[in-house]
């Protein structure tokens, strides 16, 4: 596993790489979320169920707009959400019918976030898209907050960790549903 500054993970995404990247409050596990090989990858390195559905952490909303279906959404369901964003605050929204089951799961929605980390939106930036972030643990572990551990639990089944200080957050992000907005996970 390679130890990379943001900057030079983009070829290692771009080619189905799964990384770990520190982000609000743990680690996280990512990948490119156009590439289904990549997913399935993330998926089997987690130990995850695909019908769980994923989270995606953008740099900007406008690179969520191409997995979104914001005709579902009311304008002021819309602005709550950005009046939350960016910061530790997962949205869960109607997703195109196009858009990966793997990503989506068994439902009509997906989770997304703007993250407020700067690694993360430096490796959405660099990228010019999103990218999927699930925490970096196998299902049913606690999700892993040192370095350390994910070179210990992950240096042989992922390409990179990506170098950086993990958020000032203690505890994962909050999820809300855009349409009912009713909370789904605290965060505090």
């Amino acid at each position: 596993m390679l130890q990379l500054q943001p900057s030079a993970v983009a070829t290692t995404i771009q080619q189905g790489g799964v990384i770990a990247y520190p982000t609000e409050a743990v680690f996280g596990l990512g990948c490119d979320p156009d590439n289904d090989k990549a997913i399935e990858k993330l998926l089997m390195v987690k130990q995850r169920p695909w019908q769980k559905g994923l989270i995606l952490v953008a740099s900007s909303f406008e690179q969520l707009l191409p997995y979104l279906d914001l005709q579902q959404l009311t304008e002021s369901q819309l602005q709550f959400a950005h009046s939350k964003w960016p910061g530790p605050f997962t949205f869960v929204m109607p997703v195109k019918p196009q858009v990966s089951k793997l990503l989506c799961g068994d439902f009509d929605s997906i989770a997304v976030r703007v993250s407020a980390h700067p690694v993360v939106r430096e490796l959405c930036d660099t990228l010019n898209k999103p990218l999927v972030s699930t925490s970096a643990n196998l299902a049913g572990e606690p999700p892993v907050v040192d370095a350390q551990q994910i070179i210990t639990d992950f240096s042989d089944k992922i390409e990179a960790l990506i170098i950086g200080q993990l958020g000032e957050q203690r505890q994962p992000s909050t999820i809300i549903d855009a349409r009912s907005g009713q909370i789904l996970r605290s965060g505090s």
